[in-house]
């Protein structure tokens, strides 16, 4: 099978492609043969060794994809082949082959297509997880999501406007935010050339917003908080800006508010039925037309390397797909 490989940390231009044998699955295992996989933002960092996974080398980065089961190992029940699943391992997915275990695995229902599949896992799986398991977020709310040209904002936009929420969308860039509008923010904040905090008061009456979806932390995060809602919550989603802010918990007592972690990658570990329920949840939303994935674009295998620098550089909005 054709495999890219990080055979040393550095830059996406180190990636290799090589042919390495087929795998086979062993007991309670997988083989399924990849039809797109997608790549996020900790593919980035990964490769280079900044990431809080740091697999031995060498590895192949990509997490998540999609395809058709080719061979099970024995005490699979869930799975048979010819089967259509989408999946998600933590890296390695960016070969022909993956082998993963049942619970890294759910069904893909018909109507939808390999390429949108591959990318639903980590950026919409972890939104809902945050706004349903974490945040408990209630219909006729208010959201705002940081960073919402990203791919985990872009989620966050869509996820919350089904769930019935207002949202709030907040970037650095007017064209970020016109892209925001077009995946139904009804309010948007350029935090570039206006204060957030001042912002997002005057948007919600002085209220506050209900809950506040981060995934970038920096010189944000502080601001954000201090536009919480009395009894709001603040989800931790992410430190895109590469800056791990430090919150004055006075501003947590003063507002009777929650600061809630979201982490999706250990949640879905602890918690397979509950992954299962929610994405089960997502690709629903997909074949019914009601979410409707962005890809920003497709590349062949052997550009992989190219399409990692891209998410590096802060070019893409949206999904990278990558079809071996």
């Amino acid at each position: 099978m054709k495999a890219v490989l990080c055979r040393s940390l550095g830059p996406a231009s180190s990636l290799t492609l090589e042919t390495l044998d087929d795998p086979h699955p062993g007991p309670g295992e997988v083989k399924v043969r990849v039809k797109a996989f997608a790549l996020n933002f900790f593919d980035t960092l990964i490769i280079e060794g900044k990431y809080q996974i740091r697999p031995e080398l060498p590895f192949s980065p990509a997490a998540e994809f999609s395809g058709i089961v080719e061979a099970i190992g024995d005490d699979v029940d869930r799975f048979r082949p010819g089967d259509p699943v989408i999946g998600y391992v933590r890296f390695g997915a960016a070969r022909e082959f993956v082998i993963a275990i049942e619970d890294d695995l759910v069904p893909m229902p018909d109507g939808i297509s390999f390429e949108a599949a591959a990318g639903l896992s980590v950026t919409y799986g972890t939104t809902l997880h945050a706004f349903r398991d974490r945040a408990k977020l209630q219909e006729g709310e208010t959201v705002a999501v940081l960073g919402a040209a990203g791919g985990v904002g872009q989620a966050a936009i869509e996820i919350a406007n089904i769930m019935g929420a207002r949202v709030i969308a907040c970037a650095s860039s007017d064209d970020k935010l016109a892209f925001a509008r077009s995946l139904g923010a009804h309010e948007t904040i350029n935090y570039a050339n206006e204060p957030l905090k001042e912002r997002l008061k005057a948007l919600t009456s002085g209220m506050g917003a209900d809950v506040v979806y981060d995934p970038v932390g920096g010189d944000m995060a502080e601001q954000a908080l201090r536009a919480t809602a009395w009894e709001g919550r603040y989800l931790v989603v992410g430190f895109a800006a590469g800056e791990i802010p430090k919150i004055p918990l006075n501003l947590v007592m003063l507002k009777g508010c929650d600061v809630q972690g979201v982490f999706w990658g250990e949640a879905i570990i602890r918690d397979p039925e509950g992954h299962w329920s929610n994405m089960t949840q997502i690709l629903d939303w997909v074949r019914q037309g009601k979410l409707k994935p962005h890809i920003h674009a497709i590349y062949p295998m052997d550009r992989t390397a190219e399409a990692i620098q891209e998410i590096a550089d802060r070019k893409v909005r949206g999904k990278i797909i990558v079809r071996p």
